[in-house]
């Protein structure tokens, strides 16, 4: 895991010394071993800072060039079949000088061009210079575990893994993107292609960009996509469930033994639930020694799983850690708004770094649980939806989206119940209601101060932005799960992983992520056997019972969150936010209306995310300097 950057430009660039500056500002995401290469026009640079994970001799740093000099690279992620490919590409003539999966990576690219991209199963973001052709190939894996920012301007284009890289030009402008700064208010974060500074976006995930130095063009496609429903799905096929849990049990297995392939010791973040708990059963077939973690919080009983992956850990006899976490302080806030360097709203940003922090002191690549909720239908609201469409679409829909409106209408922001009234004006058979709906259309004009809102004739809404991003499919769990995978775990789930662990220079790996069981859950897999109006992630339950203790607890389900609102009733939690939001000059937010959130918090509504995503904001603005 490592962090990349790199400047390419029509022009020689004259100050080269910034690239040094914009790679060093990510210094957390590789601490072992820096690099820089320039091309001989000055025309293009790359840089690098390493966090050794394999080859950790002086072979696998970077940049790397092939054995010509035509290609030059800076890599950040994990081949996990590189393998494989080794021995694919040494039969069709390709030396190698390292055991390194990155100069898999340039042989690959030396073999298939661009094509590359499907060979490959791993998380990566990376930049090949091909000196022949005189252009610059980006990529980023297809889940967008690893990230990537890029900006094109004056003829150039600089990347880099996190934006505060880009931001180390003084010369780069420092504006809010209207378009963004709604979807964040409206959503918590900022999908797709877009950044929350203008002239900036974010490469998606699945995606690639190729940028020819002479013309100064560049091309940006997609690569890869989910599969369509399961033929059983539509009544083509009959399901065999037992067939589907031995295929599951198999991919996953695998998927396992790959990701458990490093120099350096590695370990698993067991919390007790049914995916950390299948991925250590995986582990403990593939490796003599598995190292389990578990993290407890001593303030905060409602949140020990102790107990849950004792239980696991004994079972599969793994030299099980227990780690306690140390008390949060408002300290480690404007820590994580530095380190978050395009904002999102999800406070379980603060136990993620702990964890991660604690983690880090006994190895440097943990496998965690991510994504078995998008591809197994393992969230809440799945069967509240199915439940609603199924037990409430006898009400007329001219009387639901009446209630809907209403509760938009009279119902104050954090009054418990109004998000799903809010739901009854959503058209369950091709749209999807946003759950998690932060700040309303007209919420969030009343909340910017006067000029500053982001509506205009050419400047659509969130709320369009994301209707385009809807999956078109008759299944609304199809739909929902999909349009999950996309859009929260991309740009919340994975962000938050990614930058917490990162600032701790952790490496996170999630098994539940390759390619193959993706394609396994989105193209074979029905709905009936995800998620239920009584039931959820059905099938990886099936294999738990399988090869779980008998004692697990199957029908278990806590997110990792913290107590925010008992926090914000206190002293030190209460008014550190006031005094970011109410006390400090230059506020982009609306005093009577922050006023108001704080005053319906300290009443029992449920403000606390709403005001931790403005805590946030206000917190990366001032820190960044970024104006409107």
């Amino acid at each position: 895991m490592c962090g990349i950057v790199g400047i390419v430009s029509q022009l020689p660039i004259l100050n080269r010394d910034l690239l040094v500056t914009m790679r060093d500002t990510m210094i957390h995401r590789g601490p072992d071993n820096s690099g820089l290469w320039w091309s001989d026009d000055k025309r293009v640079g790359l840089g690098h800072r390493r966090l050794s994970i394999l080859d950790l001799s002086p072979a696998g740093h970077q940049p790397m060039q092939d054995e010509t000099g035509r290609l030059t690279i800076v890599f950040n992620g994990e081949i996990y079949n590189f393998l494989d490919l080794r021995k694919d590409l040494g039969a069709k003539g390709h030396k190698f000088r390292s055991t390194s999966d990155t100069e898999v990576i340039l042989a690959a690219y030396n073999e298939w061009g661009t094509e590359c991209l499907s060979h490959f199963n791993g998380m990566f973001a990376f930049g090949v210079y091909d000196g022949q052709q005189r252009r610059i190939f980006l990529a980023r894996d297809r889940t967008g575990e690893k990230p990537l920012f890029y900006a094109c301007r004056n003829g150039s284009l600089s990347f880099a893994s996190e934006l505060k890289a880009i931001m180390a030009d003084p010369n780069f402008p420092r504006r809010i993107d209207p378009e963004a700064l709604d979807c964040y208010l409206a959503f918590g974060y900022v999908p797709g292609d877009r950044c929350i500074l203008q002239e900036v976006q974010k490469l998606p995930p699945a995606y690639a960009l190729t940028f020819n130095v002479d013309s100064g063009t560049s091309r940006v496609w997609r690569y890869w996509q989910l599969p369509g429903e399961p033929q059983s799905q539509n009544g083509l096929g009959k399901t065999n469930e037992t067939e589907l849990a031995e295929e599951l049990e198999s991919l996953l297995g695998d998927s396992v033994r790959r990701q458990l392939v490093a120099d350096v010791p590695v370990g698993i973040l067991l919390s007790g639930g049914v995916d950390s708990s299948l991925t250590t059963a995986m582990a403990q077939r593939s490796a003599s020694r598995v190292k389990t973690f578990t993290i407890r919080f001593p303030d905060h009983t409602e949140h020990d799983e102790t107990e849950h992956a004792r239980l696991v850990a004994r079972y599969f006899g793994t030299e099980h850690i227990e780690l306690e976490a140390e008390s949060s302080t408002v300290e480690l806030l404007p820590r994580l708004a530095r380190q978050f360097d395009e904002p999102i709203v999800d406070s379980s940003m603060i136990p993620t770094y702990l964890v991660s922090k604690l983690v880090r002191q006994h190895c440097a690549v943990a496998l965690g649980g991510d994504g078995g909720d998008e591809l197994f239908g393992g969230y809440a609201h799945y069967d509240r939806l199915l439940w609603t469409k199924e037990n409430l679409n006898w009400i007329s829909f001219t009387l639901r989206r009446g209630i809907a409106k209403a509760a938009t209408a009279f119902l104050p922001l954090g009054f418990k119940g109004r998000n799903w009234l809010q739901v009854l004006g959503t058209d369950l058979f091709r749209k999807l209601p946003l759950v998690a709906y932060y700040f309303g259309q007209d919420e969030r004009k009343n909340l910017l101060q006067s000029g500053l809102e982001p509506h205009g004739q050419r400047c659509p809404t969130a709320e369009s932005i994301r209707d385009q991003r809807i999956p078109k499919h008759d299944d609304l769990l199809q739909r929902a799960t999909r349009m999950d995978f996309e859009n929260y775990l991309s740009e919340d789930i994975l962000v938050k992983v990614d930058r917490a662990a990162m600032l701790n220079s952790l490496e996170v790996r999630a098994p539940w992520l390759d390619y193959r069981i993706i394609e396994f859950a989105f193209g074979k897999v029905p709905s009936h056997l995800k998620t239920t109006t009584s039931n959820r992630k059905i099938l990886p339950k099936m294999l738990a019972r399988k090869l779980l203790p008998k004692e697990f607890d199957i029908q278990r389900k806590q997110g990792f969150s913290i107590p925010l609102a008992s926090w914000l009733h206190g002293r030190e939690w209460g008014n550190y936010f006031r005094q970011v939001l109410l006390e400090s000059d230059g506020s982009l937010f609306d005093r009577r209306f922050v006023i108001r959130l704080l005053d319906g918090q300290a009443r029992g509504r449920s403000n606390s995310e709403r005001l931790f995503g403005l805590v946030m904001f206000e917190l990366w603005r001032r820190e960044y300097k970024v104006t409107c």
